[in-house]
């Protein structure tokens, strides 16, 4: 049976997809069904787990419980139990998974002065989330991974599995040794999202402008993981600085609402 051109492939993955419209009407292409994409964070949840070491000082777990589910009970799925998880890490990083995951470093913890600020991150990666990115970045790497495979096929030559790219799309790049970055109006999209989200969850917005400051602060010109393919400093900032009228309302009428301050006990 002859081989078939992967342009011709890929036109008939692609006209099998669906297609839908992202939180700002971008158009979004998506392979997988929740079902399945939800499947694939649990499994690369479980993975991250059993190779990063999970921190055992009750005090700063409670801390960053306390954060992400004040985040997290916002959404409007509320059946969907988060698991959160701290990982012992000089790492400046921390990522959210289909199915309800969110992972923090130690390191961020050294960035991200006060529970706004480690608000502002959650927000932001539980956003991805919520706006399917992880559904489109997993999308891209099943189309352009048949690609990569007819090349391999041709050149005798092995490649990365399917899991490490998943878990690159899924935004894990620093445990498989390489990202499938998110795009710019991705990025934009989640600041947006997240930026309301932590309003709502009574954490004040306008520190989410000082997080970033004391993230541009953070590893010299490259700056921590967590900016390796985000949008520059400033532009982010100057997004969020514009966005403080809309968002700063919702946060004053949530955060007399919030009974559970979240502090590091003493």
């Amino acid at each position: 049976m002859k081989s078939i051109p992967a342009l011709l492939l890929s036109a008939l993955i692609l006209s099998g997809c669906a297609t839908h419209q992202s939180p700002t009407g971008r158009g979004q292409t998506l392979l997988f069904s929740s079902q399945e994409i939800n499947q694939m964070g649990d499994a690369s949840f479980e993975q991250i787990k059993k190779q990063e070491k999970m921190s055992k000082d009750s005090k700063l777990v409670t801390y960053v419980d306390c954060v992400a589910n004040r985040v997290t009970q916002v959404l409007p799925d509320k059946s969907l139990k988060w698991d959160v998880v701290v990982f012992e890490s000089e790492q400046v990083n921390a990522f959210a998974l289909p199915g309800g995951h969110i992972g923090v470093y130690t390191g961020l913890l050294k960035v991200a002065e006060n529970e706004d600020q480690l608000a502002t991150v959650i927000g932001h990666e539980v956003a991805h989330v919520l706006a399917h990115h992880s559904n489109e970045q997993v999308s891209r790497v099943q189309m352009t991974g048949l690609g990569m495979q007819l090349a391999d096929a041709a050149l005798g030559a092995g490649g990365v599995s399917n899991k490490d790219l998943y878990m690159a799309a899924l935004g894990l790049g620093t445990q498989v040794g390489f990202i499938l970055p998110y795009g710019r109006e991705q990025e934009n999209e989640a600041d947006i999202m997240g930026v309301e989200l932590m309003a709502r969850a009574g954490f004040d917005p306008s520190q989410s402008m000082l997080l970033w400051q004391n993230m541009a602060k953070v590893g010299g010109e490259q700056g921590p993981e967590l900016l390796s393919t985000h949008p520059s400093h400033g532009h982010r900032i100057d997004d969020l600085s514009q966005m403080q009228a809309q968002v700063m309302p919702l946060y004053l009428a949530s955060k007399n609402k919030v009974k559970n301050r979240c502090q590091i006990a003493k």
